[in-house]
């Protein structure tokens, strides 16, 4: 995992909410258990056609979509299935944060294990957004995670809430393991003091 802190970046704006798992990622891109190629099949049923040409209406298909590494959602995002896939697909294709009014609990927690950034804010700020970004497509946010705070397009903030220790580990760059991996001191220290004992029934 890549350290992540402060960074700023345009909006790919879809404001439809409940989009659940299967429509981030459709079930039968899901026999990989590898990430590479997930990317190219993020919304796939919306963003090709039933002969696999790009649909040109569809954001992620237009400039200011592919310059985006901030989704921006509807409420209720990633709801349905709890398939890892779908914070993989949304990583591989470059996404690093999505912004919404509230996430689907299994794919916040997916999301924080794969360093994307599940972003609430409050509903009125979300729609103020979808309506800055419909007026300048190249409109930018800054997401400043340690901080724990969003700069909007009008220099406006807005803090956002993030488990603690999931904020620790992206900020350090560090899984679940590689977390643990940093302990290895105190765990030497603490198996050197542990009295050793003799296994007497044998």
């Amino acid at each position: 995992m890549e350290r992540s802190n402060k960074f700023t970046s345009r909006l790919a704006p879809l404001p439809i909410d409940n989009i659940d798992t299967d429509q981030i990622i459709p079930a039968r891109f899901l026999k990989t258990i590898s990430k590479a190629g997930l990317g190219d099949q993020l919304f796939y049923d919306w963003r090709y056609d039933a002969s696999g040409k790009p649909n040109p209406d569809f954001i992620l298909n237009k400039p200011e979509g592919r310059a985006a590494h901030i989704l921006l959602a509807g409420d209720n995002f990633g709801c349905g299935s709890s398939r890892e896939h779908a914070p993989w697909a949304l990583t591989q294709y470059g996404f690093r944060a999505v912004i919404s009014s509230s996430f689907a609990d299994i794919f916040r927690g997916n999301a924080l294990k794969n360093s994307l950034l599940p972003i609430v804010i409050p509903l009125d700020k979300l729609e103020a957004l979808f309506v800055a970004v419909t007026a300048d497509p190249a409109a930018t946010v800054t997401v400043d995670l340690e901080q724990q705070v969003l700069t909007l397009p009008d220099g406006s903030i807005t803090n956002f809430p993030i488990d603690a220790f999931a904020k620790h580990c992206i900020l350090e760059g560090v899984d679940e393991l590689g977390y643990i991996l940093q302990q290895q001191d105190a765990i030497s220290a603490y198996e050197a003091r542990r009295p050793i004992t003799v296994n007497t029934l044998a």
